[in-house]
């Protein structure tokens, strides 16, 4: 699959530990920053992945700040878009089968390397069940 990466100073050190693991896992992973410790805006690094998987130039996204959270509101923010914060592989994978998420959002300053790459996994793996989910994601489309 090719996936969209993104992060801030704060979830630098993760996504750093994470690129090599994605591409041996055979995902195409599209890095678009930030690649320096400096202190820089997350919503910049949502706004980019979210157009990107959006415009159909990857099939999903990977998001990592500090806590994930600033990550999650902003990329939620994206019309149209879907992002879930998870701290563990039972929510992430329900976030694709129920959610429907595009995008993954992960503390770089709450989960480890390990951990981390088990939500990934778990949610890369999982499919979008539809259905009565379906519905319930209809609703939140503006009206």
């Amino acid at each position: 699959m090719k996936i969209a990466i993104g992060a801030d100073h704060g979830g630098l050190g993760l996504k750093t530990a994470l690129l090599p693991l994605l591409s041996a896992a055979g995902h195409e992973v599209v890095d678009l920053g930030t690649h320096t410790s400096d202190s820089v805006d997350y919503p910049d690094y949502a706004q980019a992945v979210g157009r990107a998987v959006l415009g159909g130039e990857v099939g999903r996204g990977l998001l990592i700040c500090g806590t994930g959270i600033g990550m999650s509101i902003a990329a939620n923010k994206i019309p149209g878009l879907r992002a879930a914060l998870v701290s563990e592989p039972h929510s992430a994978r329900l976030a694709a089968v129920h959610n429907d998420a595009q995008v993954l959002c992960l503390g770089g300053r709450v989960v480890g390397v390990e951990l981390a790459l088990s939500c990934v996994s778990a949610w890369l793996s999982a499919e979008f069940e539809g259905d009565r989910h379906a519905r319930r994601l209809a609703k939140l489309e503006p009206r």
